[in-house]
């Protein structure tokens, strides 16, 4: 089993439109129901426990990005994530600590739900 990582999922994504507007605001619902947290305007987190858990969200991930939309994916180790720098005006942050097992579990049972798989 590989080792826990994050993905830090960044995008941009046309909003001239009502339509593209409405797009977006789903692309951003999809991220919060996989589980990933709002870090920035268009900077979304989650942490994931393996590299099944990846599998799962990438193919969900790609084939809602609207069209125009543009998005990269990283994947960070928890020493990287820890090793961020993180501010708030001049004021230092910690990182985001690490999810708890049951919130990750969770999330997981929320993911399934939204691809039609049960239990």
């Amino acid at each position: 089993m590989a080792d826990p990582v994050w993905l830090l999922l960044m995008f941009d994504l046309p909003v001239v439109t009502k339509e593209q507007r409405r797009d977006a605001g789903h692309y951003r619902n999809l991220l919060l129901d996989f589980g990933f947290s709002q870090i920035q305007l268009s900077v979304y987190a989650k942490y994931v426990i393996n590299a099944t858990g990846v599998r799962r969200i990438l193919p969900a991930v790609k084939g809602a990005i609207p069209s125009g939309g543009e998005v990269r994916l990283l994947r960070l180790t928890d020493e990287q994530w820890a090793s961020t720098y993180r501010y708030e005006g001049p004021k230092q942050l910690e990182p985001e600590p690490i999810p708890s097992q049951l919130s990750l579990f969770s999330s997981q049972i929320d993911a399934e739900k939204f691809n039609g798989k049960s239990g």
